[in-house]
């Protein structure tokens, strides 16, 4: 059997893994487009901290490769043959394959701003992947003042790694408040005070009109000098390779067993669309642990194993200078848990006897009971949730649950 698997981040590492799980032999070969072993891009802002080394971002131990008799291919594809079963990559390369899994990925998004292209390209950044993060590192320079558009989790971890280096970081966006995909006004509040704090300014309900040269013009008529430009305003799913193959709405539309609707095809990660297990809802959700799980379950079929995985829920954890959230699933119902005190704030959102969202602030040891509530769609009339709201932990639910949870099985 001939494996080939498209990307070498969190979807097609779970591939090999599960597909390792089942063949001990087949033949894998991974593209990647980046010259890079597998690293976990939402560190790339760490990296510009120095928190982390070049070991440390590593998504898999050095010998991932060797010990999984993965064979590693440097390139980008550039058209997929479904009925021939073959990959043409852009150098004129082909490769065969009897099962495809595809881990696309995804691609930043830039608004057509008036004077963008006379903006420098030297001076003109994304924040994706390593190579963004290493060409910013090198223009960095203390005298230096940055522009960053888009105040969401990119930008903001960007603006995070840069600011020790640079004279002055402004951030612009359209949104009444930072982070407004995750969190609501009392949530954002203590970010912005905190990010405020630390010299980082904002300019938010606003946006770039227009570009002339280093200066941004916003939409009320004020003006931004940089030096550096930093484009964060969103991504969109790499989806092309599939056009005409399989089924796309706003991705690649996956099955419980990341089958995609063309045979011996499968797809995982940010460039694909599956439902919303809090919801209900077909949408994408770019997010690494389910990008992993959606791999490892295609990988496993791929094989001729079996496995299922129906419970993708949307979920971030992220921190800034010491100050963690934990957000899931969706803000939905006709009830509300709400506690606050100093910068720590919880809410939790729920109707019809399930969870449906919750968003911590500061405190956010317990996240892993409200997303397991959440994933299984546990009723809430099931389990002591009064307790759960106050103090999450494995007492609040009954003792065959708990065994369940825990691995032992039902008593």
């Amino acid at each position: 059997m001939k494996y080939l698997i498209i990307g070498n981040s969190a979807g097609g590492i779970g591939a090999v893994e599960g597909i390792r799980q089942i063949d001990k032999e087949g033949g894998i070969t991974v593209i990647s487009n980046e010259p890079y072993h597998t690293y976990s891009r939402p560190l790339i802002s760490y990296l510009l901290l120095g928190k982390i080394t070049e070991d440390k971002r590593k998504y898999r131990g050095a010998d991932f490769y060797a010990k999984n008799n993965v064979k590693l291919v440097h390139g980008t594809v550039k058209r997929i043959y479904p009925e021939d079963k073959q990959v043409i990559l852009s150098g004129g390369e082909q490769v065969s394959y009897d099962k495809l899994m595809v881990a696309a990925g995804s691609s930043p998004f830039v608004p057509p701003f008036e004077g963008l292209d006379g903006v420098p390209a030297e001076n003109r950044f994304a924040f994706m992947c390593l190579d963004d993060a290493l060409n910013l590192n090198k223009a960095l320079d203390k005298n230096k003042r940055v522009l960053i558009v888009g105040a969401g989790l990119i930008g903001l971890k960007c603006a995070e790694g840069i600011l020790e280096k640079v004279a002055g970081v402004t951030v612009v966006d359209l949104a009444p408040r930072i982070l407004s995909s995750i969190l609501d006004d009392y949530g954002a509040k203590p970010f912005q005070e905190l990010l405020e704090s630390k010299g980082i300014e904002f300019r938010l309900s606003r946006g770039v009109k227009r570009f002339e040269g280093r200066t941004a013009v916003l939409d009320d008529g004020e003006t931004v000098d940089f030096d550096i430009l930093v484009l964060a305003v969103g991504v969109r799913p790499n989806t092309a390779l599939l056009k005409d193959i399989a089924e796309i709405d706003k991705g690649i539309v996956i099955n419980e067993k990341s089958e995609t609707t063309a045979p011996d095809i499968y797809a995982a990660g940010d460039c694909v669309q599956t439902v919303d297990a809090s919801s209900g809802e077909s949408k994408i959700m770019a997010l690494l642990p389910n990008a992993y799980i959606q791999g490892e379950c295609a990988g496993i079929n791929m094989a001729g194993g079996e496995k299922s995985f129906n419970k993708a829920i949307p979920m971030n954890a992220i921190g800034f200078f010491g100050l963690h959230v934990v957000t899931a699933g969706n803000y939905t119902g006709d009830k509300l848990y709400t506690e606050r005190e100093g910068n720590g704030y919880k809410r939790l959102f729920y109707g019809d006897n399930k969870l449906n969202g919750f968003i911590l602030v500061g405190n956010v040891e317990k996240a892993g009971i409200y997303t397991s509530l959440i994933r299984e769609r546990t009723p809430l009339d099931s389990i002591d949730f009064a307790l759960v709201c106050k103090k999450p932990g494995m007492m609040a639910f009954t003792r065959e649950e708990r065994n369940i949870k825990l691995g032992g099985g039902a008593v």
